[in-house]
């Protein structure tokens, strides 16, 4: 505006011919516009957004509390459940002893539920045989009989770690002992004292042989403990080979069964 004032002004004082002040006019509306546009269009430097980091840098150099608060976790190094079943042979002990041989066959079958790689708890059932001698065959006057017990068993377990390859476990804990057997006949007359082996037998009522002839048969219910412990080796398919040696014992109104078994078979 001061300027197309200034001109106006020389004209009219005849320093600039009024021919040209129709053309100053044009040219100053000509570039009018692009004075008023510059501004809007620049930026000062100052208002320039800031420049983008790389993007290799990470925009944060705070740890990650997330990740580092994790838990590790540990590799399950153990089975939740063992199954083992196996056979052997037992040696009686004890008053057992007197009237069984020993050599008798047992079978075993047993679960284990572990709670982390040394503890456990098992759950046993075995059957024992417990053959008579000739000297208690003798004693009840009979040609042959068969005597055997069934066993219950529930026990903490303690698993050690050896190698990879071999492991070692102890047991003890409470035992049901149900002991039967059946003599195939007797000369014996009912109502006779009781010698040693009725005492065993455990149908000895107050001293004298029932008179029912009922003490041909017996079924002997007792409560006892069992303690032992057995030896693993890992075969390639991840099944255990074991041996296992127990003490059992178990006893009813003085009448007692004990016997040591040793058993081998398999744990998976």
């Amino acid at each position: 505006m001061i300027r197309k004032f200034v001109m106006v002004l020389a004209c009219a004082v005849g320093l600039i011919p009024a021919g040209t002040t129709l053309f100053a006019q044009q040219l100053l509306a000509q570039q009018a516009p692009a004075q008023q546009q510059a501004p809007a269009d620049a930026q000062p430097a100052a208002q320039q957004p800031a420049a983008q980091q790389p993007a290799d840098q990470p925009a944060s150099q705070e740890p990650d509390f997330d990740a580092t608060r994790q838990r590790k976790v540990k590799a399950h190094d153990y089975k939740n459940w063992v199954y083992q079943v196996g056979g052997g042979a037992n040696l009686p002990s004890g008053n057992t002893k007197v009237f069984v041989k020993g050599g008798g066959a047992l079978a075993e079958a047993a679960v284990a539920r572990n709670a982390n790689k040394y503890l456990g708890l098992r759950l046993d059932f075995m059957w024992v045989n417990l053959p008579l001698r000739n000297s208690a065959l003798q004693l009840a006057q009979a040609s042959g009989g068969s005597n055997h017990a069934y066993t219950l068993s529930l026990d903490p377990i303690v698993n050690i770690p050896l190698t990879q390859r071999y492991s070692a476990y102890l047991l003890a804990g409470p035992s049901y002992v149900r002991r039967s057997g059946k003599i195939d006949s007797t000369n014996v007359v009912e109502g006779s004292p009781c010698n040693a082996f009725w005492t065993y037998w455990g149908t000895c009522f107050a001293n004298i042989v029932p008179l029912n002839r009922g003490f041909l048969s017996e079924q002997q219910n007792e409560f006892g403990y069992n303690a032992g412990g057995g030896l693993a080796r890992k075969m390639e398919n991840g099944h255990e080979i074991y041996a296992e040696f127990r003490l059992l014992h178990g006893s009813h109104n003085g009448d007692t069964t004990d016997a040591r078994t040793l058993a081998v078979g398999l744990r998976w």
